[in-house]
């Protein structure tokens, strides 16, 4: 599977941005995703992802990110609403092929993408 995220900029604070992550190659379970980010300086973070046919989300994003999907087109979104500066970061998406271990756990992810930055201003 080869992902590709897409929709990062620069925002100000209280803006929105969509991110997209589309998959090609193998048969992509977005049901086995997540959306991860990595801020300067600090530890690659779970965002939110859908496992076994839930959406789970941080609690740092929850109730201002959503994720959906378009299954005819292969592609999941992360919709970032009321974005704050430490919303800052690197957010990349990924893929896994089984459910062992837990959604959160980046190490449980088989497949990556490059990555899109998020640029939130105060």
């Amino acid at each position: 599977v080869q992902l590709q995220a897409s929709g990062g900029g620069l925002v100000q604070a209280g803006g929105s941005l969509r991110l997209s992550c589309s998959a090609s190659g193998r048969t992509f379970n977005s049901n086995a995703m997540g959306w991860f980010r990595q801020a300067p300086g600090k530890e690659r973070e779970f965002v939110g992802g859908r496992s076994l046919g839930r959406t789970y989300y941080a609690d740092s994003v929850k109730d201002r990110f959503t994720i959906s999907r378009d299954t005819a087109k292969n592609t999941v979104y992360l919709q970032m609403n009321s974005l704050k500066p430490e919303d800052t970061a690197v957010y990349s998406c990924a893929a896994r092929t089984s459910y062992r271990g837990s959604y959160y756990q980046a190490e449980m992810y088989d497949y990556w993408g490059q990555g899109t930055q998020v640029t939130v201003s105060s």
